[in-house]
């Protein structure tokens, strides 16, 4: 593999936290190269919506259930702190089992998520009251990442896609699950100062 391996690999980092400085999940950089890092996340809760729409319209679509949810619409009407980055992967048709694969820009369904603060658990995590909002635990887990800047384009997003997978494919590194789009920027934020990001599950290569 061509990675520049971190002397530092060992040590718990995290990327350069966003304007607001919210928290973000806790990871290990355990490899770079060109902007494509491996990276080792801890485990945490996500609150996700599942919505139907385009690409773009997804997030807007779950953003008021979930911001609702973390702002006291929950069992204990406890307010949760906001943590970047909002994600966004392909969810399943209702009707079906098996997971349906969607090109970015069609309509179809898409699973939006909010990462709750480190130290939260499913048995620690205030139930929704909105049936809209689900709770998952995601245990430690390896991810291929590409970052990149810019609008949050559906053509934008599948070039970067199709980047990131060529490298995995090119390191030889088994992807195991759906490509996920991080987010770590508010509307607001001007297009070129966002920070975006994408993910794909990988299994965790041998040491």
């Amino acid at each position: 593999m061509r990675w520049m391996v971190l002397a530092l690999s060992g040590v718990l980092v995290s990327a350069a936290p966003p304007a607001f400085a919210v928290e973000e999940p806790v990871y290990t950089v355990l490899a770079e190269r060109d902007g494509f890092e491996l990276r080792r996340y801890s485990g945490y809760v996500v609150a996700e919506v599942e919505v139907e729409g385009t690409f773009q319209r997804a997030g807007n679509l779950a953003f008021r259930p979930l911001f609702d949810f973390i702002s006291g619409n929950n069992s204990q009407r406890q307010s949760i702190e906001m943590t970047a980055p909002v994600t966004q992967s392909r969810g399943q048709k209702i009707p079906m089992t098996a997971p349906v694969t969607q090109a970015p820009g069609a309509n179809g369904r898409h699973r939006v998520g909010f990462v709750m603060p480190a130290g939260m658990t499913l048995e620690t995590t205030p139930l929704p009251r909105d049936d809209r909002v689900t709770l998952r635990e995601v245990p430690e887990h390896t991810m291929a990442v590409l970052r990149y800047g810019g609008t949050w384009s559906a053509e934008r997003y599948a070039k970067i896609e199709a980047a990131l997978l060529a490298i995995v494919r090119e390191e030889g590194l088994e992807v195991i699950g759906e490509p996920v789009w991080a987010r770590y920027n508010g509307p607001m934020t001007p297009w070129f100062m966002r920070r975006n990001e994408v993910m794909v599950e990988v299994a965790a290569p041998a040491r």
